[in-house]
C-alpha cells in the first residue's frame, strides 16, 4: 500500500497536483489554510492511492512524499 505525505505548510494551493492525480483522490482540504494563509491539498480516499508519484512530479513546490512498499512497483 502507498503512502502520501502533504507538507501543508510549504503548499500553495496550485492545485496541480489535484489535476494530475489519475485517481482523482485529492481535493484541496476543507476548513483548514497554512499558515500562510493558502488552501493545502488532503488525499480524499488514501486506501486508493497507487504510489504512482504524478502529483510529487507535478507539484512546483516539492511538498508531497509517496512512500511505496519495498517491492511495490510504481504505479501498481
Amino acid at each position: 500500500m502507498a503512502r502520501t505525505v502533504f507538507h501543508e505548510e510549504f503548499c500553495k494551493g496550485c492545485g496541480l497536483c489535484i489535476e494530475a492525480c489519475p485517481k482523482k483522490i485529492l481535493a484541496f482540504a476543507e476548513h483548514r489554510l497554512n499558515h500562510k494563509g493558502y488552501q493545502a491539498v488532503d488525499c480524499l480516499r488514501p486506501e486508493e492511492c497507487t504510489g504512482c508519484a504524478i502529483c510529487a512530479r507535478t507539484c512546483p513546490d516539492v511538498v508531497i512524499d509517496v512512500y511505496r512498499e519495498a517491492g511495490q512497483a510504481e504505479g501498481s
